[in-house]
């Protein structure tokens, strides 16, 4: 479940961002004082965004960063002149931070997220040897038990696949068990 991790040195400084996002329909897991509570925390989720602090007791944002699994972005709340030397692919705002600019940056981030992981959901999958060949396995038993061509055996098992709602490979077995009877 895509989650936030607010994390920060001080605990009042992290309970204060976190109770902002909560306030704002955002769902937080607990606050972090350490990089390696948030890495630790990271770990049991799945994916999400890390809001934190430049330096913390244990380690720099940067170390951080390269820790956190994959499916973790982070936003960097730093002040300006620490921000000048921040890593330029982690998004960042400065010190003070307004709550309006925070919200705004992070519907931004979610938005994107949201967006790759339908864009890696819409891939068509790579099928295997083994699903290639019960396809065209299929294929050919359409093709030659109802005088098909490929490109009509294949729009059949196509359509029929999409019109009981399985997928191809599903479907080719269906077909290959249908005409063993």
């Amino acid at each position: 479940m895509f989650s936030i991790i607010v994390g920060f040195p001080r605990l009042e400084d992290a309970n204060n961002i976190k109770n902002v996002l909560l306030r704002n329909g955002f769902h937080c897991s607990e606050s972090c004082t350490s990089g390696s509570q948030i890495i630790g925390l990271a770990n049991d989720l799945d994916e999400g965004i890390v809001v934190c602090g430049y330096r913390f007791s244990d380690m720099h944002y940067s170390e951080l960063n390269s820790y956190l699994p994959k499916g973790f972005e982070m936003l960097l709340i730093a002040s300006p002149e620490k921000l000048e030397y921040s890593q330029h692919n982690i998004v960042s705002l400065p010190m003070p931070i307004k709550t309006h600019d925070l919200l705004n940056t992070l519907q931004m981030m979610t938005y994107q997220y949201q967006k790759r992981k339908k864009k890696e959901r819409d891939k068509p999958k790579v099928r295997t040897e083994e699903e290639k060949a019960l396809i065209l396995k299929a294929k050919l038993m359409l093709m030659d038990r109802n005088n098909m061509t490929e490109e009509e055996a294949h729009r059949y098992l196509q359509k029929h696949s999409m019109d009981s709602g399985t997928n191809l490979v599903e479907m080719a077995e269906m077909v290959l068990k249908m005409f063993d009877q």
